[in-house]
């Protein structure tokens, strides 16, 4: 896989959706370009880059489930979205997929409306 694309609706959710991935996550900017609606902009998900586009207003052609973030520390994942205002729909939790793959997750929602898991093995 080479990217997931994000398409935000105008210039304000584009810089938002920056500000979050960015800043707030950590994921390394790797390449802008254009200006107003033709902004976009690559950021480094750790396993694939995420395509960042202000050309999304008023379009919205499909929808993917989520994206799901490898971490060592859901709890500390969550208290760095609580603290950029962003809301949590799902509170950290310990789950078991199968018998023998024990997890621990948690849902927030994204500048732009996605749904954000944090994902961590245990």
């Amino acid at each position: 896989m080479h990217h997931i694309s994000l398409k935000t609706g105008g210039e304000a959710e584009f810089q938002a959706a920056l500000d979050f991935y960015g800043t707030v996550l950590g994921c390394p900017l790797v390449r802008r370009w254009g200006q107003g609606e033709r902004r976009g902009a690559m950021l480094d998900l750790g396993n694939t880059l995420l395509e960042v586009t202000a050309s999304g207003a008023g379009e919205r052609k499909g929808a993917f489930a989520h994206i799901a973030f490898a971490t060592d520390d859901v709890d500390g994942m969550i208290e760095r979205v609580r603290a950029a205002g962003r809301p949590v729909f799902i509170e950290p939790v310990d789950k078991c997929l199968g018998e023998d793959y024990p997890i621990r997750i948690a849902f927030c929602t994204g500048p732009a409306g996605e749904d954000i898991e944090f994902f961590q093995e245990r």
